[in-house]
């Protein structure tokens, strides 16, 4: 069940099969310089767009875009008595009835059998460059939250092993103003490194050691807990690679006003 059924770029908008391929999908935007603003991770070849909607993932870009559930227009489902259901439109005011089209994001198929969504798109940024600044972690998350406050391009940061990369992304102008202001060694675009970072295949990700995602307010000092850590979404997200024990690990984030999902490996239950 796959292919796109509407797609108008001057529109902003795209209808598609849930059995299309993700990557698909998006090399069709791009031939429109147009992209899907969430940035969702692919975690390999198969991904779909029913995928990308039904775990409700997002990369880098979230921070600054905005998550999937905001990009979601419309859906229809199959629920478990077999009927084929629709719900939302193509248009950001969807306001008769309640928003089933949004909470199907992140939803992982309990709802239903997600069979076609429409998702607003945006366009490619003009200008796209990467800094790099050599930082400490409680340094790096100060300067974040400094620069979040002003009108600055930031489309995407990552802190890593006393190394801060940020992503410029906007207008021309805007990003060499940027750039100029902010100092840090210019990268390029560097989107190898944002595509390592989004699909989980930069060398932080691999081993054997359990990985857990940690939602925290962003001007969360630095944790206590053992373990390599990964910053991302100007220090909201933080990725950590640690065999401390589970309950130490919720207990953490619980008390710094966020929660801890053991993302892969490690005990499940």
């Amino acid at each position: 069940h796959r292919g796109v059924v509407a797609y108008e770029p001057t529109e902003l908008v795209v209808v598609a099969r849930c059995g299309t391929p993700l990557a698909e999908l998006e090399s069709l935007l791009a031939s429109q310089d147009q992209m899907l603003a969430f940035e969702p991770p692919h975690y390999g070849p198969e991904a779909t767009v029913g995928g990308c909607v039904a775990t409700g993932l997002a990369g880098p870009r979230r921070a600054s875009a905005g998550s999937l559930r905001d990009f979601v227009l419309g859906a229809k489902l199959i629920d478990g008595r077999g009927e084929h259901l629709a719900f939302g439109g193509t248009v950001m005011k969807n306001v008769a009835g309640y928003d089933v089209a949004r909470v199907l994001a992140g939803s992982m198929g309990i709802l239903g059998v997600i069979t076609e969504v429409a998702i607003k798109v945006l366009p490619r940024p003009a200008a796209e460059t990467t800094l790099r600044f050599e930082l400490d972690q409680a340094t790096a998350l100060r300067h974040l939250n400094q620069w979040a406050g002003q009108p600055l391009p930031i489309s995407a940061s990552a802190w890593e092993a006393g190394v801060l990369h940020l992503r410029l992304s906007g207008a021309s102008l805007a990003v060499a103003a940027a750039r100029t202001r902010l100092g840090g060694e210019e990268l390029g675009p560097a989107a190898e490194f944002w595509t390592t970072l989004r699909e989980h295949t930069a060398p932080f990700f691999a081993g054997a050691a359990p990985l857990w995602r940690l939602s925290l307010p962003s001007t969360t000092p630095p944790l206590e807990l053992p373990g390599a850590l990964l910053i991302e979404w100007g220090g909201a997200q933080r990725w950590l690679r640690s065999d401390a024990v589970p309950e130490e690990v919720h207990a953490a984030a619980l008390r710094l006003g966020g929660h801890a999902t053991l993302f892969r490996g490690g005990p499940r239950a």
